[in-house]
């Protein structure tokens, strides 16, 4: 919720000190920026102190940058910083995927880390009650609103989670960095980056994209980009629950070209009667995609599976920040969001074909061996 903040309260934001539309695409895509750079840093944390350290310490900090936007935020530079800051609370998957996955047998990987994901409906939250905020107490209060709910999980988080017992005993740092030798890191990277930053860019963009394309009210474009994010979470468990039934190299593929059809489709810019259900049907292929993805990331980095996802969840959040940026750059260069779309497009049948490079490496190699160490249980 926190993460998506800045940008559910876009057009609050842009109304007030006058920003063009690429200077609203980098808005929203700064906490992107930085949560991506910061999953790593905590990702690498949770592999040296723990998950559960590592997260109180990343719900602490997000403190930070809510206290700054209500208090202190005079200028379009103190938004920028705020954007900056709120990566922090992006930074926080990278907590708990090792934080679950190490509770959970191959079999179930994909459905618990569906079910993890489903903390992405914090999005729609930030949507929903963030402009309506706003339009009451005016944007600065919501950040100071959004430290109630923040402190609440932190109390939660103290209590309840809990590292799993005897975890292996912490490795130097320079040992966890050779995990970047590995070369399906990149291809996981690569997978990540449209799939969940697909679905992050899109849930930070949406409410300002509505706004600009379709001249929605604020808080209306807040409430339709709601709608499409729901769609986006209910289905990230749902692509787990299918990669552990079918496959995750299976299933991705089919997930990446329904993408590619529904932005081609809305690369046209239609009417918004037939835009929203596409949009829905993109955010939700996004999130089971995103799903599927991380069924597959356990399996093959069981060993630093904390660094792994770390660095698989920077690359979503660059993901992330490239869509806003570039649909605000392609709009204000060539007047349409449809050129930026269309390119998006032709980048998820990219992923496709990047999978079926791909496939029969890991159908011989870490998927069979999981499959033997489930036959042997």
């Amino acid at each position: 919720m926190g993460w998506a903040l800045l940008g559910a309260l876009g057009n609050h934001v842009a109304g007030e000190f006058g920003l063009t539309t690429s200077q609203k695409g980098l808005l929203v895509a700064l906490p992107l920026l930085s949560g991506a750079v910061l999953r790593l840093v905590l990702g690498l944390l949770v592999d040296h102190f723990g998950a559960k350290r590592t997260g109180q310490l990343g719900l602490v900090l997000t403190l930070a940058p809510l206290l700054y936007g209500w208090l202190g935020c005079a200028t379009v530079t103190d938004v920028y910083l705020i954007g900056l800051l709120l990566g922090v609370a992006g930074a926080s998957f990278a907590v708990a995927v090792p934080l679950t996955s190490r509770w959970y047998p191959p079999e179930y990987q994909g459905l618990a880390m569906g079910l993890v994901g489903v903390g992405n409906s914090g999005t729609l939250l930030a949507t929903l009650f963030a402009p309506r905020l706003a339009e009451a107490f005016g944007w600065r209060c919501v950040f100071g609103l959004a430290v109630i709910p923040l402190l609440i999980s932190l109390i939660l988080f103290t209590l309840l989670a809990r590292e799993r017992p005897n975890p292996a005993p912490p490795e130097p740092f320079r040992k966890q960095f050779a995990i970047l030798r590995e070369p399906d890191l990149l291809n996981f990277c690569c997978l990540y980056a449209i799939t969940f930053g697909g679905f992050m860019g899109f849930a930070s963009f949406l409410t300002i994209f509505y706004h600009d394309q379709y001249g929605l009210e604020k808080v209306h474009a807040g409430d339709m980009a709601t709608v499409c994010i729901l769609a986006g979470s209910a289905l990230r468990p749902v692509g787990g629950y299918l990669a552990d039934r079918c496959g995750g190299t299976h299933v991705l593929p089919r997930l990446y070209f329904g993408v590619a059809a529904a932005l081609a489709a809305l690369s046209f810019l239609p009417p918004f009667w037939f835009a929203l259900p596409l949009f829905l049907v993109l955010l939700a292929l996004l999130g089971a995609g995103s799903g599927a993805v991380f069924q597959l990331v356990p399996l093959r980095f069981r060993v630093h599976l904390g660094a792994a996802t770390g660095i698989i969840g920077a690359a979503g959040g660059l993901g992330g920040f490239f869509l806003p940026t570039w649909l605000g750059y392609t709009r204000t260069h060539t007047g349409s969001y449809g050129t930026g779309l269309a390119i998006l497009a032709c980048l998820c049948v990219s992923g496709a074909a990047l999978l079926f490079k791909v496939r029969p490496g890991w159908n011989a190699g870490f998927l069979q061996a999981n499959a033997g160490a489930r036959a042997s249980l």
